[in-house]
């Protein structure tokens, strides 16, 4: 008898008296770093060697290495589901463990019936596990309690894991932005404690070189709260935040400065100075807000605008505010984002003018007078980030269900959308103003630290990105 991996809907055991010495069963599974994840939630066992890069990248091994007990518990999962299969008892295990398991490893199981113990019902199982180079992962027996009546299950459904590594995924935000040049960055206001550590946590990733703006001694008594040095920053001393504000601003319109931040002020009270028509950084472009952000459901990251600036923007806002978000798409490496439109509904209604805008915006696009990106709406928030959705609704484009980026109707809509995904999804969020002379990182100040120096990884791609358009 030999009995191989195949999908099991149903459990159905193998009996004491069916099995016979020699008889066999196997069972294959690729490890990914989820699964080492899982393991350690579940048993507790957190060595840097299992779950920390940096650590691991100095040991012997040189990568992280999945727990031992994992190929156990694949071992465990062949007896209790096929071999002997349900009402199976374990008695004991011997395992030796032969070599080491990595991500990306599959691993296979092969338990052969060894000896039969007539008294007790049970069996002496040999365990062998190997990867896909056939090489020897652990090798054991396992004695159990055989089951003698026949039992046929329904497989039990199991609920849904998901698993929110959001560190890991700020790490690999700023890795995109290793090798660029720290740039400069005017900060306004940071005369709180999460504002000024935002500045000061992306200074020691090595993304900006920061200008902390406002009265020095605030700023300096929030470094103290924070037990923070203010060492490689410049401190430009000023009396309120306004002031602050202008200061930042006429260091961005001077070309002193790449970018601006804000820090524990108001927004209205920075945008005020940045949209100045005297003493502002206004282009030509109108400004507009883009979140990135990072869903841990979502495969890809997804940019969001306009969610914090243009309140109800009307067709010719949204033609700067398309083109806005698909040049920061540009600038963090997606040659060719799938723009979804979003409304209340994915066809065009007369009485919803959010769809009526949408279809002109694709048109526009159509002629040309948006490019970079492949544009599609009105699309419900469903059909622009759902395949299932978009095919149960019979629409067929090369955005629906895969969008890249989500343009919504108004501020509103967009605000709410992006905080859900940060509160109720666990999306790592990162928020940026475009438009103006200088990219400007504009957060909540609600937000945390890590959220700031996020943001200031995408604003050091879009420096470096206009940098080299410039020399074309």
């Amino acid at each position: 008898m030999d009995s191989t991996n195949t999908p099991l809907e149903t459990l159905e055991n193998i009996t004491y008296d069916e099995i016979k010495v020699g008889d066999s069963a196997t069972l294959s599974r690729t490890v990914c770093r989820e699964d080492i994840q899982l393991f350690a939630i579940v048993s507790g066992d957190v060595n840097p060697s299992h779950l920390d890069d940096q650590y691991a990248k100095d040991s012997p091994s040189g990568e992280v290495t999945a727990h031992g007990m994992l190929s156990g518990a694949i071992i465990s999962a062949l007896l209790g589901n096929k071999f002997p299969g349900p009402g199976t008892v374990y008695v004991g295990q011997n395992l030796r463990f032969k070599g080491l398991v990595h991500i990306g490893d599959t691993l296979t199981v092969k338990l052969s019936c060894a000896e039969k113990n007539a008294d007790k019902k049970q069996l002496i199982i040999a365990c062998k596990v190997t990867n896909q180079d056939d090489e020897l992962v652990v090798e054991g027996e396992a004695t159990v309690a055989a089951p003698t009546q026949k039992i046929r299950r329904s497989r039990a459904a199991l609920p849904e894991v998901t698993i929110t590594d959001q560190q890991r995924r700020y790490d690999e935000l700023l890795a995109q932005s290793a090798g660029l040049p720290a740039i400069k960055v005017a900060v306004a206001h940071p005369c709180d404690a999460e504002s000024l550590k935002g500045a000061l946590q992306a200074m020691h990733e090595g993304l900006i070189v920061p200008w902390l703006i406002g009265p020095e001694a605030k700023i300096r008594k929030a470094a103290e709260q924070i037990d923070q040095s203010l060492d490689g920053c410049t401190i430009i001393n000023t009396e309120h935040s306004l002031e602050s504000a202008e200061r930042a601003v006429a260091l961005a319109r001077a070309g002193e400065v790449d970018a601006l931040m804000k820090g524990s002020l108001h927004t209205d009270e920075l945008m005020s100075q940045v949209v100045n028509k005297l003493t502002g950084i206004r282009t030509a472009r109108r400004i507009s807000h883009v979140f990135f952000a990072d869903v841990p459901r979502y495969p890809r990251p997804l940019l969001i605008s306009d969610a914090a600036i243009n309140i109800q923007p009307e067709l010719a806002d949204m033609v700067d505010i398309v083109q806005n978000v698909i040049d920061v798409a540009h600038a963090i490496g997606i040659a060719k984002p799938r723009v979804a439109l979003l409304s209340a509904v994915e066809t065009i209604n007369p009485k919803i003018p959010s769809t009526l805008i949408a279809a002109a915006l694709c048109k526009m696009a159509d002629r040309g007078q948006i490019k970079g990106g492949v544009l599609d709406g009105p699309l419900a928030f469903d059909n622009a980030v759902s395949p299932f959705a978009a095919r149960t609704k019979g629409i067929v484009s090369e955005v629906a269900g895969n969008a890249d980026i989500l343009v919504v109707p108004d501020l509103e809509s967009g605000n709410m959308l992006a905080k859900q995904l940060e509160y109720l999804a666990g999306a790592l969020l990162a928020g940026v103003v475009v438009g103006a002379r200088v990219p400007i990182v504009l957060t909540s100040r609600a937000d945390k630290a890590e959220a700031r120096a996020a943001s200031c990884a995408i604003v050091k791609r879009l420096v470096a990105h206009r940098l080299a358009a410039a020399t074309l």
